[in-house]
């Protein structure tokens, strides 16, 4: 083990906390608050979750039960994120439909053991991945429709269906999300180190093994992510996922 986790790993990390907290309120982003929370949160969850990693692991309804929690955890956050009346329950749609597939596919040809130590922290960064994606298209599009609605009623006007309408004018919006991730993945090696290749550095694995790992990650995201985004999209325009009172 490579990073000492002791008390001076906690000054530090309460320290950096409360910098990131502070630099926000400072410049007026309206996140300090939620930012706070969200670093409390994490370590509290963290903290009770590597006490139970060992029970879930071991066997099969607990992992399961595990899996569950994390699914319905994401689509109530990205639901929440992207709309705050009640269709913010269609977010569970392209985070399933992203993350399924995927993990059945890695699950059937072996890629990733059917064991709890590797399935939870595999599906968790697809998850996790999925979320974002989900939020940043379903923000985007809806934020474009609301902001370009004369567009939409022009393309009404000149007889394209309500949904084709809506398309052509969320479609660039939505795919905007999947920028993050791919700027990651053609970047990785030379800008930056993501997290499951320095996670694996700092518990002792070789280089080589670690690069493996975290391509598989980056490639494995990118397909979560398209799908997510696409079925966001479709949400949207056909007016399931939606911001009406």
């Amino acid at each position: 083990m490579l990073l000492r986790v002791d008390f001076t790993f906690g000054v530090v990390l309460g320290l950096l906390l409360v910098a990131a907290v502070t630099v926000a309120a400072l410049a007026h982003l309206g996140r300090g608050r939620e930012m706070a929370v969200a670093g409390v949160r994490a370590a509290l969850q963290l903290g009770a979750v590597s006490l139970a990693i060992g029970w879930v692991v071991g066997s099969v309804p607990p992992l399961a039960g595990f899996v569950a929690l994390m699914y319905a955890v994401a689509v109530r956050t990205a639901g929440r994120r992207v709309t705050p009346n009640r269709t913010w329950w269609w977010a569970a749609l392209p985070i399933g439909a992203g993350v399924a597939p995927v993990m059945a596919v890695l699950l059937l040809t072996g890629v990733v053991p059917a064991k709890g130590i590797a399935v939870i922290p595999t599906t968790g960064i697809l998850i996790g991945g999925a979320l974002t994606a989900t939020v940043l298209s379903g923000r985007r599009a809806l934020d474009e429709l609301h902001t370009r609605k004369g567009e939409v009623e022009a393309g009404l006007a000149l007889g394209l269906l309500d949904r084709d309408a809506r398309m052509e004018v969320a479609r660039p919006a939505a795919g905007d999300a999947l920028l993050p991730g791919l700027d990651q993945t053609r970047t990785v090696g030379i800008v930056t180190l993501p997290g499951a290749f320095v996670g694996m550095l700092l518990g002792g694995a070789s280089p080589v093994l670690a690069g493996a790992v975290q391509l598989f990650v980056l490639v494995a995201l990118m397909a979560v992510q398209a799908v997510a985004v696409s079925v966001v999209l479709e949400l949207v325009t056909r007016g399931r996922l939606n911001r009406d009172e």
